[in-house]
């Protein structure tokens, strides 16, 4: 970068010298340019120091020469006074709204071609219309006015004719350029949107909790990252936008002058591209309804890993020629559509809130809401986590909040709204007792949880110790579900897991909706689950923190049930994976005599596996070897194989890195295969895993 000569530094107000014009107008171009790669390439040139360097030599330059200061400075981004109220703006060319579809099957787009179809005239015979596809993001619209590439205004759509002047505000995202790129249009409007990523969301978030927790007064969090963007475009002071990461994306035009548009939407995005303002990635170029439905479907999928909220897609017909035939009905165009998709975020009311008590005795307390439609399902239930989240949000009874329910995640309460609170609502706190057993509730140290201390005295635990000790990747007992577990534990017929074993066919015939039959198949089952193996069983038992790899590990290791038992914490410390945490709550597990009560009555009851010699990791074949397997393999199923290889004493990874030792590949590997030859990976076919598993060479 060049160098300051210090006679900038000391340069008197007054008539700016050729020199110093000639270094301010460097200056802005360099700024500019990195200020582009930095916000929208996402690819500095240089160090954020020498960013700063010279951008200080500028603020230094201008406060000497301050006729040398223009609309499209640098230093203009922040700085302007705080304003009085927001300047009204009308826009010289309308900002209307598009038609919305909210059919969110294919139905919606498949609707908006055929129409604009009919109104071009096209029979069954013509080609297919040419789209333009492209999200529809949720955050603000706004118009930004260059004359002969300089920022001299923006507004926001306001109701279409006027808007507000929020100029100053749009100054400080760093993403708008300044000045434009190569452009010598005399007007050039540009239409986008005002949004905020949800990591920046995050991160606003987590420092307006870190200022509340050190008792900054008038403080608050944020509900969502699209009412966050639209409340800091429109704040009167500039220096508080700065503090809001807000980013933008350019989607198209307004007023047009001395510039020659290109014939397609895309190409319109392409340079505006070019002229150095962000377009989103995410858009395609796609024929009739299936180019559509297809575009649709993709994104719907993709939405919960964008890294913004968008509420649906947008298809626009691509030549800008049939947008002028299709032209406008009302306000809206005909040339265009927002296909929406179900919304993540609804209104409803706090009916209760109930604690409910979990297979390891972790009491959650959840909102009892009233049915509101969010995310695609109905929702009558969101989870408050624990005390702290619960108190942290402030929910309480009769509380009208918003729910918010992305993809599969489970729905939760975002925010509260406390302007419509009732007088007198109390607030929660989480019971010292179970409200299922009674027994007392705890919070261990450093952890943000209450639990049951009634283990398997607890009816709640009761059950979901048998759901778990029963389900397929435990003992597997085909037939005890979540309604016949019910109807025996409320029944007072099944207390413990041993009472499992003890049960007649009498006894199950008598249960609702259980014919002789359906006994028989569950007597049968119960018994043919007398025959596990010791990671199975160690697994079934539901003891915290052992999932099956650690149930794996743990078997492997000591070879047998009881050496598990009487294992001490530095025994146990020795299996691999099995860290302080792990290895205490194992021995605790133990140490309870009705923990050892309950095993030794399952094996009264025949319940049996093998058991052999110690095996500890590091005298097995494969130990410390990471193995990945991929595709299908001959005549080995993925879990038989990755038993086979947890045996040798592998770990069984999930994904391909630069610690994977071998990948195992079969018919129709898939991208972890490339993923191994793109790092040097060893890959084997089925007969090299057997000659590893072997001893030999693979």
């Amino acid at each position: 970068m060049s160098n300051t000569p210090d006679l900038f530094d000391a340069a008197p107000a007054g008539p700016a010298s050729g020199l110093a014009a000639e270094r301010v107008h460097e200056l802005h171009r360099l700024l500019h340019h990195h200020a582009h790669r930095y916000y929208v390439l996402d690819a500095p040139e240089i160090p954020d120091a020498e960013y700063d360097r010279l951008f200080r030599e500028l603020q230094a330059l201008e406060a000497a020469h301050p006729q040398l200061l223009t609309p499209d400075s640098p230093t203009q981004r922040v700085g302007g006074k705080v304003l009085d109220g927001l300047t009204p703006v009308r826009h010289a060319v309308p900002m209307l709204s598009i038609d919305t579809e909210t059919d969110t099957t294919e139905l919606g787009a498949q609707r908006f071609d055929a129409r604009v179809r009919r109104e071009l005239g096209l029979g069954e015979g013509d080609p297919p219309v040419e789209y333009a596809a492209e999200l529809k993001f949720d955050g603000l619209a706004i118009n930004l006015r260059y004359e002969r590439g300089v920022l001299v205004q923006a507004a926001t759509r306001g109701d279409g004719e006027t808007g507000e002047d929020v100029t100053q505000n749009i100054r400080t995202i760093g993403q708008i350029p300044l000045k434009l790129l190569d452009v010598e249009a005399t007007v050039l409007e540009v239409r986008g949107e005002v949004y905020m990523r949800r990591d920046d969301f995050e991160a606003l978030n987590a420092r307006q909790r870190e200022k509340i927790a050190g008792g900054a007064r008038g403080e608050k969090t944020f509900i969502n990252p699209r009412n966050t963007a639209a409340g800091a475009v429109r704040q009167l002071d500039p220096a508080l936008v700065a503090q809001r990461p807000l980013s933008f994306f350019a989607y198209g035009l307004g007023e047009v002058q001395g510039w020659s548009v290109p014939a397609t939407h895309s190409r319109l995005l392409d340079a505006l591209l070019a002229m150095g303002l962000p377009v989103c990635a995410e858009r395609v170029v796609t024929q009739g309804s299936a180019g559509l439905v297809a575009f649709h479907q993709a994104m719907g999928a993709k939405r919960d890993t964008l890294p913004f909220d968008i509420d649906g897609v947008v298809y626009k017909v691509n030549s800008l020629q049939l947008q002028q035939q299709l032209g406008f009905k009302t306000r809206e165009p005909r040339w265009a559509v927002a296909h929406k998709y179900p919304a993540q975020e609804m209104l409803t009311t706090v009916q209760a809130i109930e604690v409910q008590v979990g297979r390891t005795g972790k009491l959650t307390p959840v909102a009892k809401l009233a049915p509101v439609f969010v995310g695609g399902v109905t929702v009558t239930n969101a989870t408050l986590h624990n005390e702290d989240e619960a108190r942290r949000k402030d929910v309480r009874v009769g509380d009208t909040v918003i729910v918010r329910r992305a993809g599969d995640v489970i729905p939760e309460v975002v925010a509260v709204l406390p302007e419509k609170r009732q007088p007198g609502a109390e607030v929660f706190t989480m019971p010292r007792i179970c409200p299922v057993c009674g027994s007392a509730a705890v919070r261990e140290e450093d952890e943000a949880d209450y639990r049951c201390t009634g283990g398997l005295y607890c009816s709640a635990q009761r059950k979901q110790a048998l759901l778990h000790f029963a389900q397929r990747r435990a003992v597997e007992i085909e037939g005890l579900g979540e309604k016949l577990v019910d109807q025996l534990v409320d029944g007072g017929v099944v207390n413990t897991l041993p009472d499992l074993y003890r049960l007649g066919l009498t006894a199950l015939a008598s249960l609702e909706r259980m014919a002789d039959k359906s006994a028989q198949n569950v007597i049968d089952a119960l018994e043919a689950s007398k025959q596990t193996t010791l990671p199975r069983f160690l697994f079934g038992l539901g003891i915290r923190h052992v999932g099956e790899s650690t149930a794996k590990a743990l078997a492997r290791h000591f070879g047998q049930l009881d050496a598990i038992m009487d294992a001490s914490e530095d025994q146990l410390l020795q299996v691999p994976d099995v860290g302080p945490i792990v290895a205490q709550s194992i021995h605790t597990f133990f140490q309870q005599a009705h923990n050892r009560e309950v095993v030794e009555q399952l094996r009264a009851c025949g319940v049996r596996w093998e058991e052999g010699e110690p095996s500890p990791a590091a005298q097995l074949p494969l130990a410390g070897k990471t193995v990945v397997l991929t595709g299908t393999l001959p005549t080995l199923s993925r879990e038989q194989a990755k038993e086979m290889l947890e045996a040798a004493g592998a770990k069984v990874a999930g994904s391909v890195s630069k610690k994977t030792d071998y990948v195992v590949a079969g018919a129709e590997a898939g991208s972890k295969l490339d993923k191994a030859r793109e790092l040097g990976v060893a890959v084997l076919n089925q007969d090299g895993l057997l000659r590893l598993l072997a001893g030999g060479q693979p």
